[in-house]
C-alpha cells in the first residue's frame, strides 16, 4: 500500500524535525499494517475455500457432507401421475415352482345358484404365496468309539473325517460368512441373529474360528482373481486409507468390467504399487496422484478436474468464477464425447479453443493458473479414451468399488490383525467381482468351504 502525502516537498523540510520522524513512524506502521491486512486476507479465502469444499468441488467422499449443506432436488413438475405409465412393460412377481396346489371351487353365483358344471370349470387366476419354513437344524452325531488292540495292547481311538473335522457344515459356516463379510455384521449381530432366528447359541469367538476358515476357503477365489486383474488390458486403480491396530495402512483397489482385486498395504508408495500390479503394464485409468502419472498408457480422471473447476466457480474473484466455469464446461464436453465421438470439426474447435484457455491462465499464480498447469502436465492424458474402444474418462469405477470398504472402516474402523487385513482383502474382491458378474455370492461360498473342508480345489470357472 502506498500512501500520498497531501503537501509539498517544501512543506516538509519546513515540519519540526520531531514531527516528521512521527510521520515516517506512522507511514510505516500503515506500510506493515497493508502487508498484514493482505496476508490475513489471503488465509481467509483459503480457509474459507476449504470450508466450502464437499463431494461436489473436491475428492471429498459423499459421506464428509454435513446434512445441513445438502440442497434440497427441485422437483419438476410434470403433467403425467406417479407410479407406472399407462403401456410401460410390467415387473409381475416370478412364478416359482408350488410345493402345493390347492384349487378353489366358485361356491354360490350371485343369483343363488349353488350348483357348478365340474366339467366347465376353467382356472382364471394364480394367486401365489410364498412362506418362510419353520427352520429346524440338521444335527448330527459322531460318536467316536475305542477299543485296546488285541496285538500290542495300545488303545486305539477312532478319528473324525477330514470333511466334519469343523463343528459346523458349509451351509451354516457360508451363511456366517455372508453375513459378516458381504453383509457387514458385526459378530455381536450374527450372534444375536443365529440365536434368534435358529436358537443356536454360538460364542463370538467361534464365529471368528468360522470366519478365518472362510478366509482360507476364499484363498483360490482371491488369486484367481488377482492373475486376471493382472493381465486384463484396462484398469482402475484407486487407495484409501486403512487402520490396522490404529496404524495409518491404505486399501488398494484394482478393478475393471470383470473382476476387483483388493489389496492391504502399509504404504501409499511406488512399491506398495508393484505390489498390487505386480508385472501389469496394461492401460491406466486414475486420478491425478503423482505416483500414477509416471505410467506411460494412462487416462486421467476427468471427474476430479471437473471438481477442482467447480471450486474455482465459488472464488470471491470474478475473473477465476469465470475461469472455473469455462474449463468445468469444456471437461464435461469432453466427457460427452465418450458417448458421442466428435467429428474432425468438432474436435478442432474444442481442442484449439481449450488450449487457448490453458495457455493464457498457466502464468497465472492463483488457484486458477495452478489448475491450468495440472491440466496442461495431463494433457496427453485427457482423451486417451476417444483412441480405445472401453476406456472410460473417469475413475468412478475404482471409487465405487472402494465404496465398501470405506464403510467397512468407518462401521468396525478397521482391522486388528493380518489375518483380518486377508479377510477384508478376499471377502471384498469377491463380493465385488461376483456383483461385476451377476453372480450370487452364497452358493459359491458353499461351494468354496465345502472344498476347503474336502481338500480339494473350488469351482473357478465362474470367475
Amino acid at each position: 500500500m502506498t500512501l500520498q502525502r497531501p503537501f509539498s516537498q517544501l512543506e516538509w523540510f519546513q515540519t519540526p524535525e520531531a514531527v516528521r520522524q512521527y510521520i515516517l513512524a506512522l507511514e510505516q506502521a500503515v506500510h506493515d499494517m497493508g502487508h498484514r491486512v493482505e496476508a490475513h486476507e489471503k488465509r481467509i479465502e483459503k480457509l474459507e475455500l476449504q470450508s466450502r469444499k464437499n463431494s461436489r468441488n473436491s475428492s471429498k467422499p459423499p459421506s464428509s457432507d454435513p446434512p445441513f449443506s445438502k440442497k434440497k432436488r427441485k422437483q419438476k413438475k410434470s403433467p403425467r401421475k406417479k407410479g407406472g405409465q399407462e403401456g410401460h412393460e410390467p415387473h409381475q412377481q416370478q412364478m416359482l415352482d408350488p410345493d402345493y396346489r390347492h384349487l378353489l371351487m366358485p361356491k354360490r353365483c350371485g343369483c343363488g345358484n349353488t350348483e357348478f358344471d365340474p366339467d366347465r370349470m376353467q382356472p382364471v387366476y394364480v394367486h401365489q404365496r410364498i412362506e418362510l419354513p419353520r427352520i429346524r437344524m440338521q444335527v448330527r452325531h459322531f460318536i467316536l468309539h475305542q477299543c485296546d488292540c488285541p496285538g500290542c495292547g495300545k488303545t486305539v481311538k477312532a478319528t473324525l473325517p477330514g470333511s466334519v473335522v469343523a463343528g459346523y457344515g458349509p451351509r451354516f459356516s457360508a451363511l456366517v460368512s455372508e453375513l459378516s463379510g458381504n453383509k457387514g455384521m458385526s459378530r455381536k449381530d450374527v450372534q444375536q441373529l443365529i440365536a434368534s432366528c435358529f436358537g443356536i447359541s454360538i460364542a463370538t469367538g467361534t464365529i471368528q474360528k468360522i470366519i478365518d476358515r472362510a478366509s482360507e476357503a476364499l484363498l483360490p477365489v482371491y488369486s484367481r482373481i488377482g492373475r486376471i486383474a493382472r493381465r486384463y488390458w484396462c484398469n482402475h486403480i484407486d487407495e484409501t486409507s486403512w487402520f490396522n491396530q490404529n496404524d495409518l495402512h491404505w486399501l488398494w483397489a484394482m478393478v475393471n468390467d470383470s473382476v476387483a482385486f483388493y489389496r492391504i498395504d502399509r504404504h501409499r508408495s511406488k512399491e506398495a504399487f508393484n505390489r498390487l500390479v505386480d508385472d501389469w503394464d496394461g492401460i491406466l485409468i486414475s486420478d491425478g496422484y503423482g505416483l500414477y502419472r509416471k505410467w506411460v498408457n494412462r487416462q486421467t480422471c476427468l471427474a476430479h478436474l471437473i471438481r477442482k473447476a467447480d471450486a474455482l466457480t465459488e472464488s470471491k474473484k470474478s475473473d477465476q468464477r469465470r475461469f472455473g466455469a469455462v474449463v468445468a464446461g469444456w471437461l464435461r464436453q469432453l466427457v460427452h464425447f465418450a458417448k458421442e465421438p466428435p467429428d474432425p470439426v468438432q474436435w478442432s474447435e474444442f481442442y484449439k479453443f481449450f488450449l487457448l484457455t490453458m495457455s493464457l491462465w498457466e502464468p497465472d499464480k492463483t488457484d486458477a493458473g495452478r489448475l491450468a498447469r495440472q491440466i496442461i502436465r495431463e494433457i496427453d492424458n485427457l482423451w486417451l479414451f476417444l483412441d480405445h474402444q472401453g476406456i472410460e474418462p473417469t475413475n468412478n469405477r475404482a471409487e465405487r468399488a472402494l465404496r465398501y470398504g470405506v464403510l467397512w472402516r468407518k462401521r468396525s474402523l478397521g482391522t486388528q490383525s493380518e489375518k483380518g487385513k486377508r479377510w477384508v482383502e478376499r471377502i471384498l474382491s469377491f463380493k465385488e467381482t461376483c456383483r461385476l458378474k451377476g453372480k450370487a455370492t452364497f452358493p459359491i461360498l458353499v461351494d468354496c468351504i465345502n472344498s476347503y473342508f474336502r481338500n480339494s480345489t473350488p469351482d473357478l470357472s465362474w470367475i
